[in-house]
């Protein structure tokens, strides 16, 4: 009788370099068959059901993959439940005698996982993880003393010390589907597609899908990756791969990505180039570390690593968090970066600094109420990631940047959007005023401000925090945990 796998998709929509899906086919033979499932499950995630920004992502990549896998014979199943009993609800209806899926990290997932492999085996069935979207399991990279690594540095350093990661594989050539498929959902009932206002802004920045991240890749491959080690430092610049929504919903591989670089190295770039791909490949591995650490420290996703900012003393400001989150701060480089969120559901790194150390440091909010606001806006929303993001700026994580310093919002404007580009782009109440007033409105002469047509408190706010104050508050605040250790 010939075998049937479910591919059971979560993190890994794309055909080529998909060793579940890869796995899966080679199982068939003459005769099997394999069916891929994608199960809506938010039961299922822990504490941190899919933000809206990423459900819109989602729903346009399983599209795309849909279509992929018909047009090499096979088909998507998509269900809604809990994931094991929708597994098991498939494996009555198809007679399936193994499951194939893509590994995840995330604790909920984890502990879902393990339970889930060890019914489907205790009844008999085969049931595999595959490693498809990191270079390096986070097990398998220690220190010499065998624990995790805290410091990214000496964690990268054993990590190119290791063996190349494998050569990605090719699309499988044909997908061998079932004579008669299981009942599916229609995408539309899923309801990942958001109904608020900035769903036109994602669709308008964005192509997901594993056809847009193949562009992405080759756009940035082609000429960007030669200036990232400066340009990506350049809001008002294209200087950065955008390649991170790409990347946390498996349309592409770091595997890919590697090769990719690495090859382009050795068929001779030079001088900045080269140096623009290894600090590419340095910002994937991380990727790699914000995996490590939450494989390592589950808890760090809703705790500080470090024990002592535990009793940290953050201020409840509703009013503050608000501004903050709309763009309206007074101070034109934050709200510039949160209007970019807000309508193209990402926003450019540095400016990601620079906002989280704003909220956490000049209003001494929680670190946490800046991760939940991103999780549910960033279409790369990634807990990894964003987890040692935001530790990273509280300065309570792992090889975090020092509490004691704190960006000054208006100096990150002048030095990192000089001309005010950036600004102007998403701020357009300031888009008459002289560079030398774009990032401190409060400066300028009024009749500059008149001709700009600004009227500050009106038009654009006044700052909602004095900075040098708020500087002195945030070390103060730092000064009680020392004193309490």
């Amino acid at each position: 009788m010939a075998n049937t796998t479910l591919v059971w998709l979560r993190r890994t929509l794309r055909l080529a370099d998909n060793p579940a899906l890869i796995a899966a086919c080679k199982r068939g033979g003459d005769g099997g068959v394999v069916i891929p499932v994608y199960i809506d499950s938010p039961s299922d995630e822990g504490d941190c059901p899919t933000g809206a920004a990423s459900r819109w992502w989602l729903h346009h990549s399983l599209e795309a993959l849909q279509a992929s896998l018909t047009d090499k014979g096979g088909g998507l199943v998509l269900r809604a439940g809990p994931c094991e009993n929708v597994l098991w609800e498939l494996i009555e209806e198809t007679r399936a005698d193994a499951v194939y899926w893509d590994r995840c990290y995330e604790p909920a997932a984890i502990q879902r996982d393990k339970a889930i492999k060890e019914s489907l085996r205790g009844d008999g069935l085969e049931a595999e993880s595959f490693n498809c979207n990191l270079l390096f399991e986070p097990w398998d990279v220690q220190t010499g003393q065998g624990t995790p690594y805290k410091v990214f540095t000496p964690f990268w350093r054993t990590c190119q010390q290791r063996p190349a990661p494998d050569k990605p594989s090719a699309k499988p050539r044909q997908i061998p589907g079932p004579k008669k498929w299981p009942k599916s959902l229609a995408l539309d009932d899923l309801g990942l597609l958001p109904t608020i206002d900035w769903a036109g802004g994602l669709a308008t920045a964005w192509e997901p899908g594993e056809v847009g991240a193949g562009k992405a890749l080759k756009k940035f491959s082609g000429g960007v990756v030669g200036d990232y080690e400066q340009g990506r430092d350049r809001p008002n610049q294209s200087g950065t791969s955008r390649l991170s929504p790409h990347l946390h919903f498996g349309e592409m591989s770091p595997r890919q990505i590697w090769h990719r670089l690495t090859s382009q190295m050795s068929s001779g770039l030079e001088g900045e180039d080269r140096k623009g791909v290894w600090a590419f490949l340095r910002e994937v591995g991380w990727r790699e570390f914000a995996y490590h650490l939450l494989y390592h420290f589950p808890e760090t996703a809703t705790q500080p690593l470090r024990p002592e900012f535990a009793a940290f003393p953050w201020l409840d400001d509703p009013a503050g968090l608000s501004a903050w989150q709309k763009g309206l701060t007074g101070y034109p480089i934050v709200d510039a970066g949160m209007r970019q969120l807000w309508e193209t559901g990402w926003m450019h790194n540095r400016v990601r600094m620079i906002v989280a150390s704003f909220l956490v440091k000049d209003l001494l909010i929680d670190w946490r109420e800046g991760a939940a606001w991103f999780w549910d806006t960033l279409v790369d929303a990634d807990l990894a990631n964003n987890t040692l993001g935001w530790q990273w700026v509280a300065g309570s994580g792992a090889d975090a940047s020092p509490y004691f310093r704190v960006f000054n919002p208006t100096l990150q404007g002048k030095k990192f959007d000089p001309e005010g580009a950036y600004v102007r782009r998403y701020v357009p109440e300031l888009v008459e005023l002289p560079a030398k007033y774009i990032h401190e409105p409060g400066k300028a002469p009024a009749d500059v401000l008149a001709d700009a047509g600004v009227e500050l408190g009106r038009t654009y706010p006044h700052p909602i925090v004095d900075h040098g104050e708020a500087r002195d508050r945030a070390l103060q605040a730092l000064d009680t945990i020392k004193k309490n250790r």
